[in-house]
């Protein structure tokens, strides 16, 4: 009875942890702290994340961080996905498909003064006002 118990409680565990979510979590600010610098995470539309292959979630107070983190720790970047905040909306998603605009006026937290944009256009617009240049990833 012990083993059907113990099997019945793994089986539930297994089931639970296949349901996890992977990908980018809420940001807490001035709670959550950076993983490269371990400042404290204020201003979540320049924050950024980085999930393992294992599902661990990293989070970063800069673009720039999570770039400087990225190059030096190789192992946990590996096969890694990265998350961008939309500057407009504050929503995280894939940085892959981002359209970034760095340079001009814009200052954010660590001085890596970029911005991520899910709309290709609306990146055009800020970078137009902000005196800002227009990059791909």
């Amino acid at each position: 009875m012990k083993i059907i118990k113990s099997l019945i409680v793994a089986i539930a565990m297994l089931a639970l942890a296949a349901c996890s979510k992977s990908g980018p979590t809420e940001i807490s600010t001035g709670k959550d702290q950076c993983e490269n610098c371990k400042m404290t995470i204020t201003e979540a539309k320049y924050a950024t994340q980085l999930v393992t292959e294992k599902g661990r979630n990293y989070k970063f107070d800069d673009i720039k961080c999570m770039q400087d983190y990225a190059t030096s720790n190789t192992d946990a970047s590996k096969n890694a996905k990265t998350y961008v905040a939309d500057f407009p909306s504050g929503q995280f998603f894939d940085s892959s498909t981002a359209t970034f605009i760095s340079g001009g006026s814009i200052k954010s937290p660590m001085g890596g003064n970029m911005q991520a944009y899910k709309d290709k256009a609306a990146a055009e617009k800020a970078a137009g006002e902000l005196g800002a240049t227009v990059t791909q990833k």
